[in-house]
């Protein structure tokens, strides 16, 4: 999926047919279990894969815990008994998870939309990327990492931070897992990985670029900037 020359894999929207219902947008309050999150996503996108359950994103933050991906090294667990290290179906290696962080988990049927997962996760950047835009934060792409990065010239040439995370997995050509965007997290916690496998950069926030903005502010713009490449959405409320 990722590969040398990834960069040439342009950002495209990856709009359903027009037939297709909006995407269900549901937003969670408080923090929820790692495990019934994924509980969750897998029965959801096997719904969607039989044709019986719209598609979805969905909003939250996590307790803080570290996922191990597919990729994930043992070396790159520095502090084993820090947090719950929870063994994760995506793709990636080692990442954080924890308050003050967005995650956006990403249920999407790519038979409707294209089965390209190099132009998806191009996607999910520029999504990422646009989305920081709207509070002046200019976020890129990089040719050999997946996620989205942030120039920092004041702490020295060619300084970079990462500002944002994805991994993704996809059954049937339905996705899940998804994006997780640091809002206001305590970057502290990020010290007991080497997250996603680069330990020559570091990570960083909106709150640590000196930009104070609520959840639900960053939500409004996520599905704004979401609208527009992935297609229309709708609120789903929770139950229970």
């Amino acid at each position: 999926m990722v590969n040398a020359s990834r960069l040439a894999t342009a950002p495209e929207t990856f709009l359903p047919g027009p037939d297709a219902p909006p995407v269900a947008w549901r937003v969670s309050e408080g923090l929820v279990d790692y495990g019934e999150a994924v509980a969750f996503m897998e029965a959801r996108a096997a719904g969607i894969a039989r044709g019986g359950a719209r598609e979805c994103v969905w909003l939250l933050e996590h307790p803080p815990l570290y996922t191990a991906g597919t990729s994930a090294r043992p070396a790159d667990l520095v502090a084993p008994d820090r947090f719950p290290v929870h063994p994760s179906g995506r793709g990636g290696q080692y990442t954080y998870h924890g308050p003050g962080q967005r995650v956006a988990y990403v249920m999407l049927d790519l038979n409707r939309r294209r089965t390209d997962l190099r132009a998806y996760v191009a996607s999910l950047e520029a999504w990422l990327i646009a989305t920081l835009d709207a509070f002046n934060v200019r976020a890129e792409r990089r040719e050999d990492r997946v996620g989205v990065w942030v120039r920092r010239p004041e702490k020295g040439a060619g300084v970079e931070d990462k500002i944002a995370a994805i991994g993704i997995r996809v059954r049937r050509w339905v996705s899940f897992h998804g994006v997780s965007l640091n809002v206001e997290p305590d970057l502290t916690h990020f010290s007991g990985i080497i997250p996603c496998g680069v330990s020559e950069h570091g990570v960083t926030s909106l709150a640590d670029l000196g930009r104070i903005v609520s959840l639900p502010e960053v939500d409004m713009q996520l599905r704004a900037h979401f609208e527009a490449i992935f297609g229309a959405t709708v609120p789903e409320p929770e139950v229970g």
